[in-house]
């Protein structure tokens, strides 16, 4: 497929000149060196007239990093367009989804909302740390409802976020088409789209989910952490080894009407599936590769083979879990001591909590850094081409991301790792949102060329 790398605009609105940054950059760093010389030599000859202001010269000169200044050059032509954040629950589960009163400016103060005392990880003020330019917003609701309480919980969580996206219309902008995102991103605003977490979401209803993409849900994620009445999930028990007849009704529908196919969460069968019936690019908006973490959320190398003919992306997640191997065996080691515990302690949870406590003392987590995320996006990367790679973090639905990429500011250090591993601007600028924006524009593109298709009728798999 043929992939356009021209300039986007950045956050500022005017177009990004690499050749003038590369230029302006050398002379400020030529300018240092010629100033940070005479006084370091002037220093060293009379240490005792050396200054402040002498030291703090030669030490920017030593920090210059060109791996963040390559990023950041990548990153305001072509600013990050993410694939998951999971704001809308937290406005749900911290505030009741009322707010009015809640400054989405700035939530680093907002710890004492969490039982866990963490701050959420989104605000405006980091949005534009981390040059995001466009946002996918998760407006995920809990498996555990029923679907006709899903599908309620789903449109009050379209609601919420369409309220904040409102109100802050100095930084965000609703999007619902390729063309809005790349508009919003010219104006200096943050495109703002909603991805509907889990085929819950719908009901088993086609007539549910055309009506939820025209509320603006630009994306399902197929299943989330249990089956569907016609999709298995990665994490449940296989029921439909893969999907339903309905279920692949379900994918050619989203297709017809523009909705994206999202394969995060979803067994590996099903991600089969669901690429046999696809005629549209699919995305994984937060997911790992298997080859570099086992976890079952994660694609393997199987469904990532198949991507190219397809045209689809995966947007390499930021939590930690599903990153490092090491963590996730420290996890399971966890959990085993744990139910060992519960057994040996049988209604006795102070002492099960204080030998865990132990445990937890005697066995810290490993850090999970920027290079595990890294080493996700070097393996598509080397399979399948840096073409098929994108960013989905799921910020706000974790407890944390990565050391050095804790919250939305962190993109940056990420595509500074990029830079050091060898990768080229064009290829930061392809992962950071080129990409994501292609697929958007092909998915359109496929519903454009059918819209005289009429709408599928197949009935609800849960009607008797």
């Amino acid at each position: 497929m043929q992939l356009a790398i021209g300039p986007l605009e950045g956050n500022s609105g005017r177009h990004f000149d690499p050749v003038r940054f590369a230029a302006s950059t050398c002379a400020a760093i030529a300018l240092c060196a010629a100033f940070a010389a005479p006084l370091a030599a002037q220093t060293a000859e009379n240490p005792a007239e050396g200054s402040v202001v002498e030291e703090a010269v030669v030490e920017a000169v030593i920090e210059v990093d060109p791996a963040l200044q390559a990023a950041e050059a990548a990153l305001q032509i072509a600013p990050v367009f993410d694939g998951h954040n999971d704001v809308p629950i937290q406005l749900r589960a911290r505030f009741g989804n009322q707010i009015n009163d809640f400054d989405f400016a700035d939530t680093s103060g907002t710890g004492d909302t969490h039982p866990q005392g963490r701050a959420m990880h989104t605000d405006i003020e980091r949005l534009a740390t981390g040059q995001v330019g466009a946002q996918y917003w998760s407006v995920y609701v809990p498996v555990s409802l029923s679907e006709p309480e899903a599908v309620q919980m789903t449109m009050e969580q379209i609601d919420v976020m369409k309220r904040l996206i409102d109100r802050y219309p100095e930084a965000l902008r609703y999007a619902e088409t390729a063309d809005d995102v790349e508009a919003a991103i010219a104006d200096g605003r943050v495109a703002s789209m909603l991805g509907m977490e889990g085929g819950h979401s719908i009901g088993s209803s086609l007539g549910v989910l055309r009506q939820m993409y025209a509320l603006g849900a630009r994306y399902m994620t197929i299943t989330h952490s249990r089956n569907t009445p016609w999709a298995d999930s990665a994490t449940d028990a296989p029921e439909h080894g893969g999907l339903s007849a309905f279920g692949k009704d379900v994918i050619r529908e989203m297709n017809r009407i523009g909705m994206l196919v999202d394969l995060s969460h979803v067994s590996e069968d099903a991600m089969h599936d669901a690429l046999d019936a696809a005629r549209a690019p699919v995305i994984f908006s937060h997911s790992g590769v298997r080859a570099i973490n086992g976890h079952a959320r994660n694609v393997p190398d199987s469904v990532l083979t198949r991507l190219p003919d397809n045209g689809g992306i995966v947007m390499v997640v930021a939590l930690p879990g599903f990153l490092n191997e090491e963590r996730r065996d420290w996890f399971a080691e966890r959990e085993a001591e744990q139910a060992r515990q519960q057994s040996l302690f049988q209604g006795q949870p102070d002492v099960i909590a204080s030998a865990m406590d132990d445990w937890d003392a005697a066995n810290p987590e490993p850090a999970t850094m920027i290079s595990h995320m890294a080493d996700h996006i070097d393996h598509i990367r080397a399979m399948i081409g840096v073409e098929y790679i994108g960013i989905g973090a799921d910020f706000d639905g974790m407890p944390t991301g990565p050391v050095g990429f804790e919250d939305v500011g962190g993109y940056p250090q990420l595509f500074a790792e990029l830079s050091r591993r060898g990768y080229s601007q064009v290829e930061m600028e392809l992962i950071a949102s080129r990409n994501a924006i292609r697929v958007l524009r092909e998915a359109e593109r496929y519903a454009a060329q059918v819209s005289d298709q009429p709408p599928i009728e197949t009935a609800s798999p849960t009607q008797d």
